[in-house]
This record gives structure tokens, C-alpha cells and sequence, in this order.
């Protein structure tokens, strides 16, 4: 087990990779992780309970990751996967409170300071997929415009709305059904992003 190594600006990826050295680009992927992750959980916080849960199973993915590098950070992360689990009883459908961007921004740094901390981008990356999903809906929908409004002159959307949870709900699925589609999903990711942390390590 290699000790405090973050600081030798290391990044672990699965085997036969190892250990890759970053030097320079270490604080650019941290800050890269640190304005991309909390803005893409503030995009997903769109939907009776879709945040926290997803939320907690991230920070459960991360957890599991970081254990075998550094077991104190493993038990942040199991805490605020507890305390988003805890918000969900006030925040499922239909929710009594809102979490805001405060909260959502919040959760997004504590991911990235857990991957910054740690050197665990990869699985940080894995166990986020459903924020990723739903900043890339709103990096296409601007793209398109603005690729239309050079071409045409005129403002053509990719889609009526965006985030990905609102196209849905415009497709006509229900917000229940959107929210568990999206537990399930981030399950899988949480389980595969402690696996590839763990084998990193």
C-alpha cells in the first residue's frame, strides 16, 4: 500500500497502467474536477429526490475507492453519503425542501476533494456518471445553438429543454420513474467505480 502519494502527484489507474505521474497537470485535473463536478451535480438538481440519491450512491462509489489509500477520507465520504440519504426523506417526491445551489455545489467539491485528495480521477469520473450525462444534454444544446445561429442566423435548439431529466419529463415519463432509472444506473456505476479503485490502489 503506498502512502500519502497524492502529494508525489500521482494518479492510480487500473492495472497494467499503475501508477501514472501527472507532475504540472495534477492541479489542472483538480481544478478541472472542481468547477466541472459541482456544476454538474447544480445541473442534475432538477428533480424531486434526483441529487441526493444519486449523490449518496457517488460518494459511496468514492468511498469504497479511497479506502485502501486513505480509510479516514473513506469515512467522509460514507458521512455525507449518509447525510444525503438523510435529506432524501424531506427531498423525494414530492420534496418539502430544496436543496439549492449551496448544497448541490457542496456535494460536487466534496467528490472532487475526495479525488484531489487521493489521486482517484478515474473512479471519481465513473461513480459521477450520471452529472457528466446530464452537463454534456446542456454542452450539446449550446453547441447546436450556437453552431446554428453562425450557420443560419437563426437560434435551433437540439432539444426544447435541457438537462437530460427534463427531456425526459417532456417525453412523458414520470419524475419517479426518471429518479429510480437514474438510481439504478448510478448503482452500477458506484459498485464499477469501487472496483477500479480498489484494484488501482
Amino acid at each position: 500500500m503506498i502512502k500519502h502519494f497524492p502529494w508525489k502527484l500521482l494518479v492510480p489507474l487500473p492495472p497494467p497502467y499503475g501508477l501514472v505521474r501527472l507532475g504540472k497537470y495534477y492541479p489542472l485535473l483538480t481544478l478541472f474536477c472542481f468547477v466541472a463536478i459541482p456544476n454538474g451535480v447544480d445541473l442534475t438538481d432538477g428533480a424531486d429526490g434526483l441529487v441526493g440519491g444519486v449523490s449518496a450512491l457517488a460518494f459511496v462509489g468514492m468511498s469504497i475507492a479511497v479506502l485502501p489509500i486513505c480509510p479516514e477520507l473513506s469515512v467522509f465520504g460514507a458521512s455525507m453519503a449518509g447525510a444525503s440519504v438523510g435529506f432524501l426523506f424531506h427531498n423525494r417526491y414530492k420534496a418539502s425542501i430544496l436543496m439549492g445551489d449551496v448544497g448541490s455545489l457542496g456535494l460536487g467539491g466534496a467528490l472532487s476533494a475526495m479525488a484531489a485528495c487521493t489521486g482517484m480521477f478515474f473512479p471519481l469520473f465513473i461513480s459521477s456518471g450520471v452529472f457528466i450525462l446530464e452537463t454534456l444534454s446542456v454542452l450539446l444544446q449550446v453547441i447546436v445553438l450556437k453552431a446554428n445561429i453562425r450557420r443560419k442566423g437563426a437560434a435551433r435548439l437540439a432539444s426544447r429543454v435541457a438537462p437530460l431529466h427534463q427531456q425526459l419529463k417532456l417525453f412523458g415519463l414520470k419524475v419517479p420513474f426518471i429518479v429510480a432509472g437514474a438510481y439504478i444506473f448510478s448503482s452500477i456505476l458506484a459498485i464499477f467505480a469501487g472496483y477500479v479503485g480498489l484494484i488501482s490502489a
